[in-house]
């Protein structure tokens, strides 16, 4: 039994489905008190493509967590990825009355204003993350709540996904026991799992590299003011590996994980692999392996710094720097090769700033999830606020009736 708020992250992806759940407590700390890692075969690109596989995932995944916990989970943050996702940025305005402060009502109607974008028919908003607000033109600010004004303005970036994969997620989910708060692209969790306070305070490029897709998010000033989704990932890799030793791609993962690395440079020449196969048994070095890699990798990131220049402009003179994370991050080398083709300061991400199991979660495989219950956490505290907020503005004699329902249901 707990006495804190559980929290709970399901990170459904291609190649593996990750729970982790959390406990909230009264003095703020977050503490991972469940986690559980399956195999994931139901999935391709992000996109589930087989629900009943799924399901069944989810389902194990989601038990291997409550029996380390001993709690039972009821809901989940969800993480969302794939190629359906389509992210852009819009701009709105509203008018405030002369003499007027800014209200919460006036920030709603101008983030609705910005929101207000035509969508094709199958499309559903995940996010509209605002951006920095403008008051009679003057820029750079947080919260313009209280600010005196006639017109306020914001950008927020929006984030749509195609209703069919998104409602396949949530039965994913729901069919396997949990019902879904909400779903987060899996950019933004993993940002609010491994950036730290000094990144929140540039301008900074993170790159989770999955099984079947690397999502992409760029953070100013610690808001997600970009993302978007490269479909290729770890997974293309193993594809690769397989194609060139003839190797199932079982045998090819576990050679991948073992034996890879991403920069010929760091690979040992005298150290000679065999790799079975039904026919025969094939045999090179880890030398002739890294060569494999290093094209696949050299790609992905190509791809990545082609999608946000095309958005932003010069990624030098955007960004401060680089974080990578995800499962196909840990390849030795790798962040050596993103330097490289960048030219700026790079890392790879791991989740910090909880406690309890983190050994157990301490890895950039549990980005997503851990930043899924990151998220949870503050999107709680939001709504808190906007409640407390709201109650403030409320008739006393409003507010003394509530107190006393309370008391009673």
């Amino acid at each position: 039994m707990t006495d804190g708020q559980i929290i709970v992250g399901l990170d459904i992806g291609t190649t593996k489905i990750c729970t982790v759940i959390g406990e909230l407590a009264s003095d703020g700390v977050l503490d991972i008190i469940g986690e559980g890692t399956v195999p994931s075969d139901g999935l391709r690109k992000g996109v589930v493509v087989n629900l009943e596989r799924t399901i069944a995932s989810v389902r194990q995944s989601i038990a291997a967590a409550e029996r380390v916990a001993g709690v039972d989970v009821g809901d989940a943050w969800v993480g969302i990825a794939g190629s359906h996702l389509k992210a852009m940025t819009s701009h709105g305005m509203a008018a405030i009355r002369r003499g007027q402060q800014v209200t919460d009502a006036d920030v709603e109607r101008t983030i609705e204003n910005a929101r207000a974008i035509p969508l094709e028919a199958n499309m559903e908003v995940i996010h509209v993350i605002p951006q920095e607000y403008v008051v009679d033109g003057n820029d750079g600010i947080k919260d313009p709540v209280g600010m005196s004004g006639i017109r306020l303005e914001v950008d927020v970036h929006i984030v749509a996904g195609a209703q069919g994969p998104l409602q396949n997620l949530k039965r994913c989910a729901t069919d396997a026991g949990a019902s879904v708060n909400g779903v987060v692209v899996q950019a933004l969790a993993s940002g609010l799992a491994v950036l730290d306070d000094s990144e929140q305070e540039l301008t900074t490029v993170l790159i989770d590299i999955g099984g079947g897709t690397t999502d992409v998010g760029v953070f100013r000033r610690g808001t997600l003011a970009h993302s978007a989704v490269i479909p290729l990932g770890g997974d293309h890799i193993t594809q690769d590996i397989s194609q060139l030793l003839r190797i199932p791609p079982d045998e090819a993962e576990r050679v991948k994980k073992k034996y890879g690395v991403a920069l010929p440079e760091l690979a040992d020449r005298e150290v000679a692999l065999e790799v079975a196969h039904p026919n025969y048994t094939a045999s090179l070095s880890t030398f002739e392996l890294s060569q494999v890699i290093k094209p696949r990798v050299a790609e992905i990131l190509d791809l990545v710094k082609r999608n946000i220049e095309q958005r932003m402009g010069a990624l030098e003179l955007l960004a401060g720097n680089v974080v990578i994370t995800g499962g196909a991050s840990l390849m030795p080398g790798l962040d050596q090769i993103a330097t490289e083709h960048f030219r700026l300061p790079v890392r790879i991400g791991k989740p910090h700033g909880v406690s309890g199991l983190v050994d157990v979660v301490a890895s950039p495989a549990h980005a997503t999830a851990v930043g899924l219950v990151r998220y949870g956490v503050s999107h709680q505290k939001v709504r808190n606020s906007t409640q407390t907020r709201s109650e403030d503005r409320l008739p006393n004699w409003v507010t003394s009736i509530r107190n006393v329902l309370k008391d009673f249901f």
